[in-house]
């Protein structure tokens, strides 16, 4: 299966933005309006995604957010993945916050 993917660029800024990285790499650095749902409880928290909208997926590099865009769209969201993760976004230069009160930074 193919799950469409952007650059970290193309991420529009009014964007909902799905980060499935776990707590200790949400908390060293994020995107200020993504919503944190570690991959591993995305299924059992999907709803508490909007219906209709389109969700970026993003982890660390790609993998993670790959398997859970294509799950997403395998359920009837339309998800895309944000291809090279954090590493790219921070690459990128968008903008990031941490929840340490430190500069934030991809874990």
């Amino acid at each position: 299966m193919t799950v469409p993917e952007v650059d970290a660029h193309s991420v529009p800024a009014d964007a909902l933005l799905l980060d499935v990285r776990e707590d200790d790499e949400w908390h060293a650095g994020h995107a200020p309006e993504a919503v944190h749902i570690p991959l591993g409880e995305l299924q059992t928290r999907v709803t508490e995604l909007p219906a209709g909208k389109t969700v970026y997926v993003v982890c660390r590099v790609g993998g993670r957010s790959a398997h859970a865009a294509a799950w997403l769209n395998a359920v009837g969201y339309e998800a895309i993945n944000v291809g090279g993760g954090m590493q790219s976004w921070a690459f990128a230069g968008r903008p990031m916050v941490s929840e340490t009160g430190q500069e934030p930074f991809v874990a």
